[in-house]
Parts: structure tokens; sequence; C-alpha cells
């Protein structure tokens, strides 16, 4: 049986409304109205965070927070490191997207001769740079982070060279170079890009389950889709942005986009995809409790949590 760790990051710093942070606090308020035991099975580790940064002003229009996000992808990097090297699966529970950067780096550092694939659920692609951000927001960044992509040439900013350096020394995290190939990575859910974004996209050929994709062919046929696009890559990591799901459900939540997965769709697929033996860690981010006064965003994240965990049990 594999032994789970739960890893709690309360970082939001590179998020554009805040909140996040207390998305994994509205998980256990979730799983006790659920008279759930979950948080009592798993032992949890925490990672420091930097939110006091923000109530400071951002330091840079390009890269908002950038060094509070460089210090968190680091240790979230060296937390899931040290997780993997045990042999421990850690189930990461994170506030914004961008520490996702540091959980593959982390992966990518424990092993960094296995050839790595991402599994990303999302409504965003978050594949800009300082170059492309048309927000500064870093959680739209951790794709391009952990591929080493500048996408200079679709470049909308002026970047100053301090962000160009700070940027280069977050694409370093986690050890020199790309931690995942462009093609190695699969997209289900996205719905809200723009142009650099989709440049990247038709570049490599990502492939990106619409949820039309999904109405039409079944959770089961795309996750053995995806699952099969991914059949060289060694370890599989699936990260899950709660806005991936339908603006139904996704109130409790920064960035939601109409035209999403439903619950039931979000819960079977990542119970089916989680099942493969190669997958090494999840994680769900962005649950946002400031927006939703009554928790059912983070009631929803928590069936979906408990649902995927256990399916990970049952399956080993």
């Amino acid at each position: 049986m594999r032994k789970i760790r739960l890893v709690e990051v309360r970082s939001e710093l590179a998020a554009g409304t805040r909140g996040a942070s207390m998305g994994i606090d509205a998980l256990k308020i979730a799983s006790i109205k659920r008279q759930s035991n979950f948080f009592m099975r798993f032992e949890p580790v925490s990672v420091q965070d930097e939110n006091q940064l923000l109530f400071g002003d951002p330091q840079f229009p390009q890269a908002k927070y950038g060094e509070g996000v460089y210090t968190m992808v680091s240790r979230v990097c060296d937390t899931i490191d040290g997780l993997r090297q045990e042999g421990l699966f850690p189930i990461v529970l994170a506030g914004d997207h961008s520490t996702a950067a540091g959980t593959i780096c982390g992966i990518k550092q424990a092993n960094p001769e296995k050839r790595l694939g991402v599994i990303w659920i999302d409504a965003h692609a978050d594949f800009h740079s300082p170059y492309t951000t048309p927000s500064g927001n870093m959680h739209g960044m951790p794709l391009a982070m952990v591929t080493a992509i500048d996408n200079e040439e679709c470049e909308q900013n002026d970047v100053e060279e301090e962000v160009e350096a700070l940027w280069e020394r977050m694409k370093k995290i986690g050890g020199r170079g790309p931690k995942v190939a462009p093609s190695d990575i699969v997209f289900v859910g996205v719905r809200d890009t723009e142009g650099p974004e989709d440049h990247i996209l038709d570049q490599h050929g990502i492939k990106n389950f619409k949820t039309e994709e999904v109405n039409a062919k079944g959770v089961e046929t795309v996750a053995k889709e995806a699952l099969e696009l991914l059949k060289d890559c060694d370890q599989i990591y699936i990260s899950f942005d709660v806005d991936s799901l339908d603006t139904s459900i996704s109130v409790g939540t920064g960035t939601p986009v109409p035209n999403g997965l439903s619950k039931e769709q979000a819960f079977h697929l990542n119970r089916e995809l989680i099942k493969d033996k190669r997958v090494c860690c999840w994680e769900i981010v962005e649950v946002n409790p400031t927006l939703d006064t009554e928790n059912k965003m983070a009631e929803s994240a928590f069936d979906i949590l408990e649902a995927t965990t256990d399916s990970l049990i049952d399956n080993f």
C-alpha cells in the first residue's frame, strides 16, 4: 500500500484574488460537516508561507511578489523531494497554483533520471511568463517555469532586468533545464487562454481535452487516452485546479470560467487517473472560501479529494 503524506501549502502570493490560503481549512471544515475522519488518517506536513508580503505592494508588475513566490516554489520543491526520497506519495493541498511548479520540481529533483508526465486539470493553461503575462499574477506561470519556456516571440511586456534574473533563478529550481517536456503535458478542461499560450499549445501539439470532448467521450475514455498520451513517461503528476469545474459549482475560487466539468466528471476523472501505477503525486488547488459564503466549493472539492485518495488506496 502507498504511504500517503498530506502536504499543506497555504500560499496565495501569486493569485489575483485574496483568500486561497484559507482553502485548506475550508476543506477541513467540509470534512467535519461530512463527518469524515480523512484528516485523522494521514500525517500532514505544513510548508511555511510568506503571505505576510501581501501587506506590502508587489515589487514587480510582471511578476507580482516574485521573490516570495520563488521562496515558496523552492520550499515546496525541497519538501516534495524529501517525501519522494522516502518513498511517500504526496497529496498536496495548496492555495494558489504557482506552487505546483515546486511540486513538479521536487518530483524531478528526487528522480532526475525519470521522465515525468503532467495531467493538468484546469480552466487555464498557466503557461505565461513575465514576458507574456497580462496580469503579473504568477499562478498563471507554473508550467512555463517547469518547461523553461519564456515565449519571448510572443512578448507583450517590457521586462525589467531584476525580473529577468528572478525568472532565470526560478527556472533552475530543482535542477538546471526543463523538468517536463511540453509534449509530456496533457490538459483537461482548459478553456480560458490568451494568444501567447495558444501559440505554445499549437507549437508543441499539447493535447487539451475540452469539456465538450469529455461530454462526448465520457470520463473513462478521456482518462485512458490521457494516460496513453503519456505512455513513455516513467512518472505522472496530476494537478487539479477547482476552477476546472463549471461556474455552477466553482463559485469559491478566484478565476471561475463557464462551461467547465461537472462535479461528477471531476470526481470520476481523478479516481480513474490515479489508478495508474505511475502516478506519484496528486494536488488540489485554488479553493477560496472568502468567495463562497456556504462553503459549497470546499465541500465539492473535499468529496473529490476523499474519493481520489480512496481510489489510490483501493488500487494498491
